[in-house]
């Protein structure tokens, strides 16, 4: 079968090990089903494969993707959750430390059929394309556990959401805004916070401004560039909900801050199978979609990969077939 795969990892030049062809059809164990692939998107997390990160050396050539929607083999409709947990966990599965996602123990969505287990395909709501599903697995799903599971934020309430344009950044500000909060964004050019603004943010910012008002909480996912300004940002008691550091880690944690302003520091990954099921229900109840910024064929991926690198990325990168 056709497929998108890290030929073998390179640190300096991942787009070196990004490699296309065909690769043998997927195995499916007691317990697991087939997906025929119709989208698959892109995620940061397909560049860190590139890389060598998150994955060991002997599992090369790893086809990539974690995220995608397609058909189970009796013609269901179905959006594919990515994390899998080991055998016998129960609970939260993004508790379980011994989790993996798809791609770096087991093949991945970027291919014409993936297998993944049984209980990961879920049923696709009719209102919602392909395309759409398959962006709802890691970026979405990540903003929706931020915003509904771990900020404690209510209607009404006003968030900040640090680096505009990124696809858990327009999740956030889509979830946000039809939940009924007020939403502040910061964006590294006037064209990424037009772009937040159309998608429901209340007010844009450049990054580090200050802000009219203390907020109640802050989504970070950038890191080290943001963070001070994020506690800055924060009322007393407010919180800063933690799902990445795209820019690396912060140099200070700036812990007197932290205490003397009693803020809540919550870390968030992914999320669970019952979370993304919860998440289709309210897009397609709200009518709310996705921002992608580019669809490309599968066998165009190349051209994807170098957007996402070189940051020319509005919304999320799709690949369909």
């Amino acid at each position: 079968m056709f497929a998108v795969y890290a030929s073998a990892p390179d640190a300096e030049k991942p787009l070196s090990a990004l490699a296309q062809g065909e690769r043998p059809d997927p195995e499916i164990p007691d317990g697991w089903a087939e997906v025929e692939v119709r989208a698959a998107s892109l995620n940061m997390h397909d560049v860190f494969t590139l890389r060598g990160v998150g994955i060991k050396a002997d599992r090369f050539p790893m086809i990539l993707g974690c995220d995608g929607a397609g058909l189970l083999d009796d013609g269901t409709e179905v959006v594919i959750h990515g994390v899998v947990p080991s055998p016998g966990w129960a609970g939260d599965e993004t508790l379980d430390p011994r989790r993996t996602l798809l791609s770096e123990k087991h093949p991945g969505t970027m291919a014409q059929r993936v297998a993944i287990p049984a209980r990961n395909a879920v049923p696709k709501p009719e209102g919602i394309s392909f395309a759409e599903g398959a962006c709802m697995g890691t970026a979405w799903l990540t903003a929706y556990r931020m915003l509904f599971v771990k900020s404690g934020l209510r209607p009404g309430q006003t968030t900040l959401v640090q680096g505009a344009s990124g696809g858990v950044a327009t999740a956030l500000v889509a979830l946000g805004s039809a939940a009924g909060m007020r939403v502040w964004v910061t964006g590294s050019s006037e064209e990424k916070r037009a772009l937040a603004l159309e998608l429901g943010a209340d007010q844009a910012f450049e990054p580090g401004a200050r802000l009219p008002e203390r907020v109640d909480a802050v989504f970070e996912t950038v890191g080290g560039a943001t963070w001070s300004h994020s506690l800055k940002s924060l009322k007393p008691g407010g919180t800063v909900v933690i799902a990445g550091a795209t820019s690396g880690d912060a140099t200070a944690a700036e812990l007197q801050r932290i205490f003397f302003l009693q803020l809540r520091v919550a870390g968030s990954t992914m999320g669970t199978r019952d979370e993304l099921e919860d998440l289709l229900a309210f897009c397609a109840l709200e009518d709310i979609r996705p921002l992608i910024g580019a669809e490309l064929a599968l066998e165009s991926a190349r051209e994807g990969f170098e957007a996402m690198l070189e940051g020319r990325t509005a919304g999320k990168i799709v690949f369909t077939r």
